[in-house]
């Protein structure tokens, strides 16, 4: 056993399977072992599946063994937000409305990375029932930032990115529905994928807004999003060879600068300068389909997160962290007639966003234009919550809004996340782009 692997990415870890040098079995107790180990385990990982993850890393180490692995990750653990169901195993997606929630069977996402060989290590913390960007949740448990305690990790896949951040998972899988995959990892030096509407399989996932739930992984590197993507079910492998981007030709988004935080935009700035020394061709633009696209948010977003959860929420109300609570009540007040404007309002945005794409090969952006917040002064301030909440959320929203993909890269600054956003289906691209702008980003 070697502490070492704990640091791998995914795609290295599963090569160090395939030549014989790591065995499944070890790896796993190696994690396992970590993760109990680490003192902010309970804070981190709702719960553990030891005995699935024994069972399944004895399986893959006896493919390896007869060399009939069923694909390059068989045999990589990783984490699943508890969103995820998972047979047997308590799914509570960070709500007391849901406490003892056992589900029957895997999601179909979890069925399809186990068939491919993947270790379920457990289930992570989350915001409460995925509607926060912050992950800020006093009712199940905080996950830490990894660069600096006290301050929010992102959500709402929070425990997905600390899970990895802190060398306790080689990747975590999370859900994306107005930032939720891209913001933690943006805040704890990550990549992450936000996939397009329909790609992969909501079935066996607990809902917020049906329409705008994605999910995504969230890992060391692009050539790990682009694996997991594959083992979820995303399709076949997407090839990352000689990836480049001399030529291409990319759009700032002027809208997303707005309230930058000096840190945030100097980040983003010195990587926009990084690919035009690469010899990409940079241009910005005001799109006015954004701002069209987040005044329909209100109405589209909570209309429907109220009209899934409503009965629930009003049956045990202190069950909430009211600051949870009070966002999902504010779909209460959204009439038929809003709800309908405002999804037409979406309709035309990206109609007029598709084809800003056309030509372009992706749209930038900082992932978010704040740093995270700290907690104490966030959970002592309604005010303050809300706002920090909605600015985290603002740039990233945009591709679920519009249901185009997303892909965040870190840069040198932490806490700045690079944000491309691709058209409906451009995953590939994206992922060709981020790996050839991964080398860039060093130091």
């Amino acid at each position: 056993m070697s502490d070492s692997w704990l640091w791998l990415s995914a795609a290295d870890l599963g090569r160090g399977i395939a030549r014989g040098e790591i065995d499944p079995i070890a790896l796993t107790e190696t994690y396992l072992a970590a993760i109990d180990a680490h003192p902010a385990r309970d804070t981190i990982y709702a719960r553990t599946t030891g005995a699935r993850a024994r069972a399944e890393a004895a399986a893959a180490a006896r493919r390896a063994r007869l060399g009939t692995r069923r694909g390059p990750l068989d045999g990589v653990p990783i984490s699943w937000k508890d969103l995820f169901d998972s047979a047997g195993t308590a799914t509570e997606a960070g709500s007391r409305l849901l406490a003892g929630r056992v589900p029957q069977g895997d999601a179909v996402v979890l069925a399809n990375a186990t068939r491919a060989g993947l270790v379920c290590l457990g289930k992570t913390h989350m915001s409460e029932l995925a509607f926060s960007g912050l992950g800020i949740n006093p009712m199940a448990a905080t996950s830490p930032n990894v660069h600096e305690a006290g301050r929010a990790p992102g959500g709402s896949s929070s425990g997905a990115a600390a899970s990895v951040a802190f060398g306790l998972a080689a990747a975590g899988i999370g859900s994306d529905t107005g930032g939720s995959v891209r913001i933690p990892s943006a805040w704890n030096g990550l990549v992450g994928l936000k996939t397009t509407p329909g790609l992969l399989s909501l079935n066996g996932v607990v809902p917020l807004a049906p329409q705008f739930d994605t999910v995504g992984p969230l890992c060391r590197s692009v050539e790990d999003a682009a694996l997991l993507l594959t083992a979820l079910g995303g399709g076949p492998a997407v090839d990352l060879h000689q990836p480049t981007i001399a030529g291409r030709h990319f759009l700032v988004a002027e809208d997303l600068l707005a309230e930058a935080e000096p840190t945030i935009l100097a980040a983003f700035e010195d990587t926009c300068a990084r690919l035009r020394d690469a010899g990409a061709l940079i241009s910005a633009a005001a799109m006015p389909e954004i701002a069209a696209a987040l005044a329909a948010a209100g109405p589209t977003v909570t209309g429907e997160t109220y009209g899934v959860w409503h009965t629930a929420i009003e049956a045990a109300p202190d069950q909430m962290f009211a600051r949870i609570r009070d966002r999902f009540r504010l779909g209460a007040e959204v009439s038929a007639t809003a709800y309908v404007g405002g999804q037409r309002v979406l309709a035309e945005a990206a109609r007029g966003m598709e084809a800003r794409l056309t030509g372009v090969s992706a749209i930038l952006a900082p992932t978010t234009p704040n740093l995270p917040p700290e907690i104490a002064v966030v959970e002592a301030d309604a005010d303050r919550f809300v706002a920090e909440n909605l600015l985290a959320l603002r740039n990233t929203r945009i591709a679920n809004l519009l249901g185009l993909a997303s892909l965040t890269v870190p840069t040198p600054t932490r806490w700045a996340g690079f944000m491309l956003i691709g058209g409906a289906g451009a995953e590939a691209r994206l992922l060709c782009l981020g790996a050839a702008i991964e080398p860039l980003m060093v130091a």
